[in-house]
């Protein structure tokens, strides 16, 4: 057997190595501190959670001019006092329902004995017998053979009859009685000062605790740490306090059709939907089963569960899929997939309170790590946003040769931004990573003209697109989409550029195709002029693609040029401008009268080396983005650029 040589590791991959290992046994002290100082912990996350909550109502008493320490005692008493007050009514409720329950059992057996006397009730049900008979058969095999052997039992002895012994207990005191009447109350006393105590401690002092958090997180730049810390504190006190609103909402319709319907403890329901309904998904589900049952045992027909059946079916999706997209705008920011896995997390640790303390314990982490640098894996973890960006998305599909995902991200994002937006911000720049990939030899031949052919079903696909100003009466609610479109300002440079009519243009523009798209060099340039050609086609200027061979000396003089007023040559590097100064001269000489315009369309140009390359190239233009090329289409075909458009749009065209 030959031994492998010994590799000796880098010392970068030793201190990865320990970081990845001290990473592992950090995570495993935090779990332990979480689950044995949860008697601790608990109190403090629920008194975290409440200061958001009542920090805005204490924003709101200080604007009376009363001071900050009595608005927040008055404000932490009063809600406390509403809790112990939602507290006494709830184990009143329970008190009289375990009363009620014992003349629900004649309700059951009823309708136990009306399920019997049913044909296919009365057959599962002696089949059930029959099983069990058989069962009691198979057990007392073992008795049946050992008597079959001739195995008697001796005669047991009659035992001797017990004594009765009575204990009597003697008469508690009154420090004994009394200490068995608080005893049970003292955990939960305490733990309800600590949360009153540790509420008002963080109101009072929530700005000192910020310094700290910003201390903590090591950040060189103060202001917009604190900036953003302020901005997720009121952002998180805003959704916990109107999830608090829809929640009770949502138990007090409960409660009030279960009381419309005759269920017993209408209010008691009404309450656990309400806290239920913080747990995700599964919340709804369990609070709807106590009052199903009891349907079931109160009335003797079905009508009652059917009734509250029909409460609940009808309720849920109104307040999930109606009311909270309206009142949280989009969504609260974490995945699905984080979601469950907190869910199961917390509850794991501290049980049934770790389950509706999940979601909000985990968008309290996800907001950190979108505004504290060394937090920032909670967020990719658990937030909902995407972990690539829209270009690192858009460029993924085009190599995965998927399309069609893409042209629906790209429909989002098309119901609140332009097209020229989204080809500027989003695929323009993914074929810009496409082109460092290409440079560094990551990309063979087969794979450039997969990605050519990707972008030629893309656009395709979006023609259809409707290039004017996007109504705002419909925002998406994809996470993608919204990302990208957080990155496009509803004022940026190209997002109302004009939509030309064909009668309004010049007699030379009026052709089939008075704008050519020809690449430069390779299949990514192909790529973009194609996106260049739907982008003129969705503003009125229909366009042709010519792939780089037509710049050969050999297809030059082959090149279909009738009806062309303007020519766009497009490159997405500009490692070769003798290849520009040739290939513009071609063209010239091929197109007289055609404006030639450049598209330098790499990464970070720079205004002057976009000019030096338009000098070398003898060209008439040159534009860096998709946006800037049409514009100096719009421009030149000499229609009034502040006019008003087909649909009473007016353009913003602003100079290149």
């Amino acid at each position: 057997m030959i031994r492998q040589p010994f590799k000796a590791r880098t010392p970068e991959e030793l201190i990865s190595l320990l970081s990845a290992v001290a990473m592992a046994i950090l995570a495993a002290l935090i779990i332990m501190v979480l689950y044995y100082g949860r008697e601790i912990i608990i109190p403090i996350a629920l008194a975290v959670l409440l200061s958001f909550v009542l920090a805005p109502l204490v924003r709101l008493v200080q604007r009376l001019r009363i001071p900050r320490s009595l608005a927040v005692v008055s404000v932490v008493v009063i809600a406390f006092a509403f809790i112990f007050a939602m507290g006494s009514l709830l184990a009143t409720q329970l008190a009289q329902l375990a009363g009620d329950l014992p003349r629900y059992q004649s309700t059951i057996s009823e309708k136990i004995q009306s399920f019997r006397e049913t044909t296919a009730g009365r057959g599962t049900l002696e089949r059930a017998s029959s099983m069990l008979k058989d069962l009691s058969k198979e057990l007392d095999k073992p008795k049946e053979a050992a008597n079959s052997l001739g195995t008697t039992a001796a005669p047991k002895a009659t035992p001797p009859k017990p004594v009765p012994v009575e204990v009597l207990q003697p008469d508690p005191g009154a420090l004994e009685s009394l200490q068995t009447l608080i005893s049970p109350l003292l955990h939960p006393l305490a733990t309800t000062g600590i949360i009153v105590i540790f509420v008002i401690f963080i109101l009072l002092q929530r700005e000192d605790l910020r310094n700290r958090l910003i201390r903590l997180a090591g950040s060189d730049d103060l202001q917009r740490t604190t900036a953003a810390l302020d901005d997720a504190a009121s952002r998180l006190s805003r959704l916990f306090l109107i999830q608090l609103l829809v929640n009770g909402g949502f138990g007090i319709i409960i409660g009030m059709g279960l009381w419309l319907i005759g269920v017993p403890s209408a209010i008691l329901w009404g309450i656990l939907a309400a806290v239920l309904r913080f747990v995700p998904y599964i919340g709804a589900v369990i609070a709807a089963a106590f009052p199903l049952a009891l349907a079931v045992a109160v009335d003797p027909t079905w009508t009652m569960l059917l009734w509250t059946i029909a409460l609940f079916v009808v309720v849920e999706p109104v307040v999930g899929h109606v009311l909270e997209p309206m009142v949280y705008g989009h969504s609260t920011g974490l995945s699905p997939v984080a979601v469950v896995a907190s869910a199961t997390f917390w509850t794991a640790l501290w049980g049934p309170i770790g389950l509706v303390l999940a979601t909000p314990l985990t968008v309290c982490l996800v907001v950190l790590g979108r505004h504290v640098e060394r937090l920032e894996f909670l967020d990719v973890m658990f937030g909902d946003r995407p972990a690539l960006s829209p270009p690192e998305i858009f460029y993924q599909r085009m190599l995965a040769g998927d399309p069609t995902e893409a042209s629906a991200k790209a429909e989002e994002f098309l119901k609140e931004r332009s097209l020229s937006s989204y080809y500027d911000e989003v695929a323009l720049r993914g074929l810009q990573l496409a082109q460092a990939d290409a440079d560094r030899g990551a990309l063979d031949p087969d794979r450039l003209t997969k990605i050519r052919d990707a972008v030629q079903e893309f656009a395709n696909n979006i023609s259809e697109q409707d290039e004017r100003q996007p109504p705002k009466v419909n925002p998406t609610t994809d996470v993608e989409a919204t990302s990208a479109i957080e990155g496009v300002a509803e004022d940026a440079p190209y997002e109302s550029l004009r939509v030309l009519r064909k009668e309004d243009l010049p007699a030379e523009w009026q052709g089939e195709h008075p704008v050519l798209c020809v690449a430069g060099r390779n299949p990514i340039d192909e790529a973009a002029a194609i996106m260049l050609a739907q982008l003129t086609g969705a503003h009125g200027l229909s366009a042709r693609v010519e792939a780089a061979e037509a710049l050969s000396t050999a297809n030059i003089f082959r090149l279909e040029t009738a009806g062309v007023a303007i020519v766009c040559l497009v490159y997405m590097d500009a490692s070769s401008p003798a290849h520009m100064r040739y290939s513009v001269r071609r063209l010239r000489r091929k197109l007289p009268k055609a404006t030639i315009i450049l598209g330098c369309w790499m990464k970070d140009i720079d205004p002057a080396a976009l000019e030096s390359l338009r000098e070398g190239a003898k060209a008439d233009l040159a534009a860096a983005t998709l946006g800037g090329a049409l514009k100096l289409c719009i421009e030149a075909t000499g229609v009034d650029s502040l006019g008003t458009g087909a649909e009473g749009q007016i353009s913003k065209i602003t100079a290149a």
